[in-house]
């Protein structure tokens, strides 16, 4: 059982999320797999249709992909440079933009260094993912790790990372710590944006230590 000021402090981790968005990110997460049971078939092929596959239009080894911005306050075109956001590098891609709901896979799994306006950076890595071309999700599975460049860190075994909102979220089993305030929390499902400065856990248990105020 967690003490009075155990429970405050678990509470002051907790930070209101607008009902309006989770219900965004619920409505993705079931436009996805609705998507994906309409492939199936409901009756039996025979013939030629029985072996049909579903093949990618394209497999990448080595694969490396920069996401880049331009800032938008500048004085002039011709000062305008990008800067580096994000760097995805995987083994192998598998490329299924010739499907209707178009996505590229990476099986044998990925790592995502992303960078801060300070250039920062902080790491994803997954044993497989997901990129879903039209709703801009990346759906992350296997041995899920965040490390944030101060620290913290979450592991889970599944994630979705809504890059457009840069927001993550799940309804599975997460650890998460914080070396600067001896934070160790275990949960059940939660959402949180990419710097961990909004952080909405659904359900905490296990061990749980709060940093005694050294003011």
């Amino acid at each position: 059982m967690l003490g009075g000021r155990q429970r405050e402090g678990a509470q002051s981790l907790r930070m209101t999320v607008l009902f309006g968005y989770k219900q965004k990110l619920i409505a993705i997460v079931f436009s996805m797999a609705i998507l994906f049971c309409s492939c199936e078939d409901t009756y039996k092929r025979v013939g030629e249709e029985a072996n049909k596959e579903i093949i990618p239009q394209g497999i990448a080894r080595n694969f490396k992909l920069t996401y880049t911005e331009t800032p938008e306050k500048m004085q002039s075109e011709d000062n305008k440079e990008s800067q580096v956001i994000a760097v995805l590098t995987s083994p192998l891609s598998e490329d299924y933009d010739n499907q209707s709901f178009k996505y590229r896979t990476f099986p044998e799994g990925l790592l995502v260094e992303f960078y801060d306006e300070n250039q920062n950076k902080s790491v994803i890595k997954a044993d497989y993912g997901i990129i879903y071309s039209l709703t801009n999700v990346i759906d992350l599975r296997g041995n899920v790790v965040i490390e944030h460049f101060d620290g913290k860190k979450l592991e889970a075994p599944q994630l979705y990372w809504d890059r457009g909102n840069d927001w993550i979220f799940t309804q599975q089993k997460f650890k998460y710590t914080n070396p600067e305030d001896g934070t160790i929390m275990d949960g059940e499902g939660m959402d949180f944006n990419k710097d961990f400065s909004y952080f909405n856990a659904h359900k905490t248990y296990g061990l749980m230590t709060i940093k005694e105020d050294q003011s």
